[in-house]
């Protein structure tokens, strides 16, 4: 009796401390909510609400380790719960809202950046880190240590970067440019440390390069076919099953066929990101035509508001890091470390827009070099790369080690949000033409098709091309396919094959060329008994 209620007791205590935990995130996110409020109706440009729910994550967490030192738990970063629970909503949202015709005529591009653009810029920073160590110039790592630093530290947030340009509303091409290697990128960076971590201490070689080319690819594709079959199966059921006489658990099923490719594909080593992603444009592209108007218009907001939230939390936890362990800080390797993740963030962007661009009939369709400045200015590093340098303390990694880890990331990663995060939209103005050059008014820029948002004009991003077009006149053959062929085979596959399969035939866009697509109901037999 006595053990049950000790036993009860402790329950009892842990369920008040997680109580108060929740009053005390809920607080602090409220507080967020009406901060990034703030922020966009006075068009405060030059702070991020990224940046400002930062600093209030570290002004929270600093307060309360000030009053009670007991409550560090309250503010300690949990990956579990945010892989699982944080950045699942948010990709989803992404994919589901994504301009999916956009995303695959620049695929290539985006597949090349977030491939051999990761790798480069993992090697760059892995063996700076190690040779600099060995000169005793900053602190030591060995070669696990150091490559497994490069690759976590070459992830490129998505969270990060959507908040700032949506922020912003940027070019579209542009956006996905950007996007699209961010969330690809994630999925090689995660794939790269885990490859690493678990080959341990055997020498870099072509072997190496080869299973870690094999694991990625099979990570990406396969996640990616997971995704779309669930997809599919979401998209089948609700237009066979009739759930569209109750919403609810119309909009039920749609949440769980959206989750489960995420989880399914963790449980098997594989990539939940791009799983996700897929999943959120295949239900985008299918799915939602067989959702009735109340599901269609909740699920739109739903999934907006819940990726808001998560994005909220995970910057709020980013904020709250800074106080919530005892830090082991290297100004050296910081400094090392932050110019070589610059350092390799050029050696990617400039040499692939240069190859890519080299194989592009069209001038216009070119990444032209303020573009390129852009891409190399938004290699903003996030939550991410702090959860998996957290994920560092089950391996080999000594104590020490890993906390100086934790710290130079977590420092590389505030740096990146709060001065370039901060600094994007006076760039993105100084890099308009001079006789463009003016303050720019959000409300009263060019509205594209980035839906009824407007965007800042493209002109002064993507008018002046840089790079010579000589090679232009030897367009390579896979540039040409994936521009042209593949993209017209496969609308034709899916206007005759999967679009009678998975969509309800009573339901049509009016434009399918917006971002935000019209869906129109036409009469329809389900509602009819």
């Amino acid at each position: 009796m006595e053990e049950n209620d000790g036993d009860g007791i402790l329950s009892l205590e842990d369920e008040t401390f997680a109580s108060f935990r929740m009053v005390f995130l809920l607080s602090i996110m409220s507080v967020s909510i009406l901060v990034a409020y703030a922020i966009e109706k006075y068009k405060i440009h030059y702070l991020p609400e990224s940046v400002a729910i930062i600093l209030i994550g570290v002004l929270a967490s600093s307060i309360l380790r000030f009053v009670n030192e007991d409550l560090e738990p309250l503010e300690t970063f949990d990956t579990t719960s945010f892989f699982l629970f944080i950045l699942p909503p948010i990709i989803f949202e992404s994919g589901y809202s994504l301009h999916r015709r956009n995303f695959f005529q620049h695929f290539s591009a985006i597949l090349t950046f977030a491939f051999f653009g990761t790798l480069l810029s993992a090697l760059v920073v892995g063996f700076g880190v190690y040779w600099l160590g060995k000169q005793g110039l900053v602190f030591e790592l060995s070669s696990t240590e150091s490559f497994a630093f490069g690759s976590l530290i070459s992830a490129v947030d998505p969270v990060a970067t959507l908040a700032i340009f949506q922020a912003l509303d940027v070019d579209k091409t542009l956006f996905m440019l950007v996007f699209g290697e961010s969330v690809l990128n994630d999925a090689v960076s995660i794939v790269l440390t885990r490859t690493i971590l678990q080959l341990g201490h055997e020498r870099i070689s072509w072997a190496i390069i080869g299973t870690i080319t094999k694991e990625f690819l099979l990570a990406s594709v396969g996640s990616a076919i997971i995704g779309v079959i669930f997809g599919f199966l979401g998209a089948l059921i609700l237009k066979f099953t009739h759930l569209r006489k109750s919403p609810p658990m119309e909009l039920a099923t749609l949440v769980v066929f959206a989750y489960l490719p995420y989880v399914l594909s963790e449980s098997l080593d594989l990539s939940g990101i791009m799983a996700i992603l897929f999943a959120g444009m295949t239900h985008a592209h299918y799915t939602q035509f067989n959702l009735s108007q109340e599901s269609r218009a909740a699920a739109k907001h739903s999934f907006r508001g819940v990726a808001f939230m998560a994005e909220t939390a995970a910057f709020l936890y980013l904020g709250f890091s800074v106080a919530s362990f005892d830090h082991i800080l290297d100004i050296r390797l910081i400094v090392a470390s932050l110019s070589l993740c610059m350092l390799g963030r050029a050696l990617n962007i400039f040499p692939l827009a240069y190859w890519i661009n080299s194989g592009r009939a069209s001038p216009e369709k070119s990444i032209t070099f303020r573009m390129q400045i852009v891409m190399w200015f938004s290699g903003l590093r996030g939550a991410i790369a702090f959860a998996l340098v957290s994920d560092l303390e089950g391996s080999d990694f000594s104590e020490g080690t890993q906390k100086v880890l934790m710290s130079t990331t977590l420092v590389i990663i505030l740096f990146t949000i709060i001065v370039f995060g901060g600094s994007t939209w006076p760039m993105l103005n100084w890099l308009r033409p001079k006789n463009k050059q003016k303050t720019i008014d959000v409300d009263k820029t060019v509205t594209t098709e980035m839906g009824k948002r407007s965007v800042i004009s493209p002109q002064g991003l993507s008018s002046e091309p840089l790079l010579p077009t000589q090679l232009a006149s030897f367009h390579s053959a896979s540039e040409r396919v994936v521009e042209s062929v593949l993209p017209n085979w496969l609308e034709k596959m899916d206007a005759s094959l999967f679009q009678p399969l998975f969509r309800n035939e009573n339901v049509e866009y009016e434009n399918e060329d917006d971002d935000e697509d019209e869906i129109v109901n036409k009469p329809c037999n389900d509602h009819k008994d």
